[in-house]
């Protein structure tokens, strides 16, 4: 099982997994197909199904045009609101694609029909992946959009937390050290903290990404998995489990915002390359 890890739109991640003996792939939040159909090629891979989160745009966008494209493609979800939708899937339904085995992991909170993808080939060495869209981030968590502090906590502790520890996470977005630099305003004696935002910055300027980070890992820096330590109970004023994730929660939404993103139409376009005949010099 391989994972291609492909950057699009301003910090999204949609990813492609190949069965690297039968060059099957099923492809995971596809929203940009122009990108995706470059990544297809290059690899020589047929596209046999999409896996997606949720059903905002930047995940979902892509759908119906792969379907046309790719006739009998499967595409999996679990909210009625997912383009091109074919097989609604449930918490716990488990798919088979060649030798990938998929777990379905129904985490709604940032949106009501959010569902998480395990990954795992059996008799392999190894990690199994975990495909987690906007619910856990690398020392972070999705917004609540559509749900609340008690779902979330459920989702974190309960359904993704008790994953194997040496799981790769791989997540929707690339937000790595704006997530780390409020972990460290949270836990600042936190080394693993100090040390992960060092390492992220780095990654940063070098324009590459931060994923797949490690479950094993995130317990250690991720202050959203770390609601029962003492220093982030310190810092939200409470000891409640679900009262301190909602308090973090609130704080990180008003922690720096970043600037306001461009149009999101705009930054399709630009993707999708519609743009170059202007841009391009005569």
């Amino acid at each position: 099982m391989k994972v291609k890890v492909i950057s699009v739109l301003e910090d999204n991640y949609m990813y492609l997994v190949i069965e690297e003996s039968t060059r099957d792939a099923v492809a995971v939040d596809a929203a940009v197909p122009k990108r995706l159909l470059e990544i297809i090629r290059k690899e020589d891979v047929v596209l046999r199904a999409i896996l997606t989160t949720h059903h905002h745009w930047d995940h979902a966008r892509g759908n119906e045009e792969l379907a046309q494209l790719f006739p009998g493609l499967r595409v999996f979800g679990a909210d009625e609101r997912i383009g091109a939708l074919t097989h609604k899937v449930t918490h716990g339904q488990e798919l088979t694609f060649g030798a990938i085995r998929v777990r379905c992991l129904f985490t709604p909170c940032h949106t009501s029909g959010h569902m998480c993808y395990f990954m795992w080939e059996d008799d392999s060495p190894d990690a199994p992946a975990l495909f987690s869209g906007d619910t856990l981030f690398v020392g972070g968590c999705g917004q609540f959009f559509e749900g609340t502090a008690e779902q979330m906590h459920t989702n974190l502790t309960q359904i993704l937390g008790t994953l194997p520890k040496d799981t790769k996470v791989f997540c929707g977005h690339e937000c790595t050290v704006r997530n780390l630099k409020f972990a460290l305003k949270v836990e600042p004696e936190n080394e693993m903290v100090k040390e992960k935002l060092a390492w992220a910055r780095q990654r940063d300027d070098e324009d590459l990404p931060t994923v797949p980070s490690t479950l094993q890992e995130e317990f250690l820096y991720n202050p959203f998995l770390r609601v029962t330590e003492e220093p982030v109970q310190r810092f939200t004023g409470r000891t409640d489990p679900v009262e301190v994730l909602r308090a973090l929660r609130s704080e990180r939404d008003n922690f720096k915002k970043p600037k306001e993103r461009p149009n999101p139409q705009a930054m399709l376009a630009f993707d999708w390359g519609l743009f170059g005949p202007f841009l391009e010099k005569k």
